[in-house]
């Protein structure tokens, strides 16, 4: 990934969410290039060594680190707590939408379990964290 290129990084262990994450990302036309970290610590190396994002989705349930921690990390780092974090995760309960939200995520959003939905709610995510919204770059 180049320093100018615009780039999405998706935190996801499952591989079927990972999947519909990437139809979703296409179906959308986007022109940003999208980059898969399968468990915490390997999304920390890659924001530590590619650079900003211009979004992280992130999951939390992950292997070796969870999401909140690595949103933890992230916002501890000057380097990465200007990142847009949208939670993307099958979570429902109200501790976890609590502690990302007082930890600075940017949105919490459930992953819906039928196709449809899911595409549905990643596209419209997707238009809006990439589209409508405006981010900050340094």
């Amino acid at each position: 990934m180049g320093t100018s290129e615009k780039w999405l990084l998706v935190v996801e262990d499952n591989s079927d969410d990972e999947l519909l994450a990437r139809r979703a990302f296409t179906a959308a036309n986007r022109r940003e290039k999208l980059h898969v970290a399968r468990n915490g610590e390997e999304a920390l190396e890659v924001l530590k060594s590619h650079g900003s994002p211009v979004l992280v989705l992130l999951d939390l349930k992950l292997p070796r680190l969870s999401g909140v921690e690595v949103l933890m990390a992230m916002k501890d780092d000057i380097r990465l707590r200007k990142i847009p974090v949208v939670i993307l995760t099958s979570s429902d309960e109200t501790s976890d939408i609590c502690a990302c939200y007082e930890l600075g995520c940017n949105a919490f959003v459930r992953k819906p379990v039928d196709y449809e939905p899911f595409m549905t709610t990643l596209s419209s995510t997707l238009n809006f964290w990439l589209t409508v919204n405006e981010t900050y770059a340094d």
